[in-house]
């Protein structure tokens, strides 16, 4: 079938369309949802464990146990996948997860959450999402590359089983299936203590699976093709910064499946938004909450770039093919994210004041 879809659309604007679909997917559960790194990070680290820890829990393990699923199904090859195949970087994910979530509680919001609630008119997310895709794309080819470089390069590691963090223990699919059902059952165990609805359930998991049909449909693009077609799904850092480069500075667009993830996120978020009736601007309140948000989303950038992902790209995606970096990147998002609403947050220091009636972004 895809091959017919290839003859008919070309395989740019198919990759597109299927990052598009994707995407859309992915914005409509991660906004009924309220699916947020941050929040669960908070939660979690003030010994809460409620229900945005659940959603977090339950899209994540949607995303391994899909993922692995499908590898031991034989319907998936992830071992092509970049986060494995090329060479990684031990210091960049050390260093990038911990600013990356620093960087989030700073922001209230990761980099997905961000995109999510500028579709539902908080223009607080928007402002920052558009500094978090400048300041990603400064580290990437700007002025902020050589210092992202240099902290690359202080601790390499080769693609390969040396990236594959289960395979260090000589375990494989099976294994990481059961692994990701632990990670399944904590996530319902922690739904059914919050008394979290269903229907909140079923869209964290509908949220997880869109990172599995993203590995699904580059796959099989990438076997039906007969040019090159890279292993990817859902990412927000690298598809930020070049849709806002491609917006700037080209006028002729070359399609592909990340230049479709970030209008595909924000269409649908708006779409889940305008069902339930939850379209509303929102604004700052002083200039003390626009610095924080600010600082927030250049960490969040730079963070990003030197982790090799966002809180899903690396977080969420790199993690479902248990790729060694992704996972330190995960450990040190949750502990820049501790320390940080510690000393900001629970220590008295001042705070912005929100918009009145309006929720923080990313609760």
């Amino acid at each position: 079938m895809l091959t017919t879809l290839i003859d008919l659309m070309g395989e740019d604007r198919l990759s597109w369309l299927g990052g598009l679909l994707v995407g859309g997917l992915f914005g409509f559960f991660a906004q009924r949802s309220r699916f947020c790194l941050r929040a669960a990070a908070v939660e979690f680290s003030r010994g809460a464990g409620g229900p945005r820890l659940a959603v977090w829990l339950l899209t994540f393990a949607a995303a391994l146990v899909g993922t692995q699923g499908l590898v031991a199904l034989g319907w998936l090859d992830v071992s092509e996948a970049r986060q494995l195949a090329q060479q990684g970087s031990i210091s960049g994910a050390l260093a990038g997860g911990v600013m990356f979530g620093c960087g989030m509680i700073l922001a209230r919001g990761c980099a997905s959450r961000l995109l999510v609630l500028s579709a539902n008119g908080n223009l607080r997310a928007l402002l920052s999402g558009l500094v978090f895709a400048v300041t990603a794309q400064a580290s990437y080819r700007g002025l902020l590359s050589p210092a992202r470089e240099w902290v690359t390069n202080l601790w390499l590691v080769d693609g390969g089983p040396s990236r594959d963090i289960m395979a260090m223990f000589g375990a494989g699919t099976p294994e990481k299936l059961a692994f990701g059902g632990v990670w399944l059952i904590a996530g319902l165990s922690f739904a059914f203590r919050s008394r979290l609805p269903r229907r909140l359930i079923l869209a964290a998991l509908a949220a997880g699976a869109a990172v599995v049909a993203g590995w699904l449909f580059t796959y099989q693009l990438s076997q039906a093709s007969f040019a090159p077609v890279t292993l990817k799904s859902l990412t927000f850092s690298g598809p930020s910064a070049e849709l806002l480069m491609l917006v700037l500075n080209s006028s002729q667009l070359r399609l592909g499946f990340d230049l479709g993830i970030v209008p595909g996120v924000f269409l649908g978020s708006f779409a889940a938004a305008a069902h339930a009736g939850e379209l509303k601007l929102e604004g700052f309140s002083d200039g003390l909450g626009m610095r924080r948000y600010l600082l927030g989303a250049v960490l969040m950038g730079f963070g990003a770039m030197l982790a090799g992902g966002c809180a899903v790209g690396a977080g969420v995606t790199g993690a479902s093919v248990f790729a060694l970096t992704a996972w330190l990147v995960l450990g040190g998002m949750w502990l820049g994210a501790g320390l940080t609403d510690l000393i900001v947050d629970r220590s008295g220091l001042p705070q912005a004041r929100p918009a009145t009636g309006a929720p923080a972004p990313g609760t």
